[in-house]
């Protein structure tokens, strides 16, 4: 079983402190409560509110956001609240009794067409996985019951989960505007019955521990550290809004040749050939001037 792991997120109200899970633990549901009464379906919640200055709990889909009296500060506090919310995660504690929870708020799921005719962009207005994932058949997505049920629908050709959306490719055997409808409504259902869409524990397609990514960034040389903040902070913003994903994968200073990954509705897009060499190879030359001569797609 993957051990839950907290970590102390600051926020700009100094009342309030955010503990960071790296794992879901709401059924993608939010919960707000003013006191220990109000908790009732939480034993997590009212476990808090014995700390004598708790004055609010907020329970998210992957986090807990404490309001505080001011009889203490943050700073002398948060590290033992953190380990105290770790070790009762770690238990086995139950955050949230599911027969007691408050209605649920509905879900809305909108589908967004991409650069990629074969991929739409299903939208949920709640945050679905904290990694990104990628599956291009049933077998690989043992992790995902959500994209085990998608590839049950005979046109689903892959399943790309990423933050609040849901990219799908379909075979040329059916026409968005006749599997569109049936998909969005079988994606805003299973989130809103709170089904899982990653099981536990899954680690995702591409992002790593933050201390794992940390370390391999800094194994790289100068040049591929100075492409990789160019691609997150110019290029994955971009794809991300299509549906898709870029990773870089590596850079050959004799050739001068960068390599990368295309995902989501980036994956074999007919546009995403002339992106890759107007856009990005064309961006990473001017910015790196003699250093890039070409860059590569490896479709994921």
């Amino acid at each position: 079983m993957n051990t839950f792991k907290v970590s102390v997120q600051e926020t700009s109200n100094n009342t309030i402190i955010k503990f960071e899970i790296n794992q879901i633990i709401t059924k993608h549901q939010s919960y707000e409560f003013d006191n220990i009464d109000e908790a009732k379906c939480s034993p997590l919640a009212q476990q808090l509110f014995y700390l004598p200055f708790v004055k609010k709990v907020y329970i998210s889909w992957n986090f807990i956001a404490l309001e505080r009296y001011s009889i203490v500060e943050w700073n002398d506090v948060q590290d033992e609240v953190a380990d105290q919310i770790e070790a009762y995660l770690n238990d086995g504690g139950i955050v949230i009794e599911e027969s007691e929870a408050p209605k649920k708020t509905p879900v809305t799921v909108y589908a967004e067409s991409t650069p990629n005719p074969a991929v739409i962009k299903f939208v949920a207005n709640k945050k679905l996985v904290t990694s990104l994932f990628e599956f291009t058949s049933i077998d690989e997505a043992k992790s995902s019951p959500m994209a085990t049920e998608l590839f049950h629908f005979p046109f689903v050709k892959s399943v790309f989960i990423d933050e609040n959306y849901v990219s799908i490719t379909k075979y040329d055997v059916a026409e968005w505007q006749d599997i569109t409808m049936e998909l969005r409504e079988f994606i805003r259902s299973y989130i809103e019955n709170g089904k899982d869409i990653i099981i536990a524990g899954a680690t995702g397609t591409l992002k790593n521990s933050e201390a794992q990514k940390e370390a391999h960034f800094e194994s790289l040389d100068d040049t591929s550290k100075e492409i990789i903040n160019i691609l997150e902070e110019y290029v994955k913003p971009a794809v991300a809004s299509d549906g898709g994903n870029i990773q870089f994968i590596s850079y050959d200073a004799e050739s001068k040749k960068v390599s990368v990954m295309l995902q989501g509705a980036c994956s074999g897009c007919p546009s995403s050939t002339y992106t890759l060499k107007s856009g990005i190879e064309n961006m990473l030359k001017e910015m790196l001037k003699d250093k890039v001569e070409t860059v590569e797609a490896i479709n994921g």
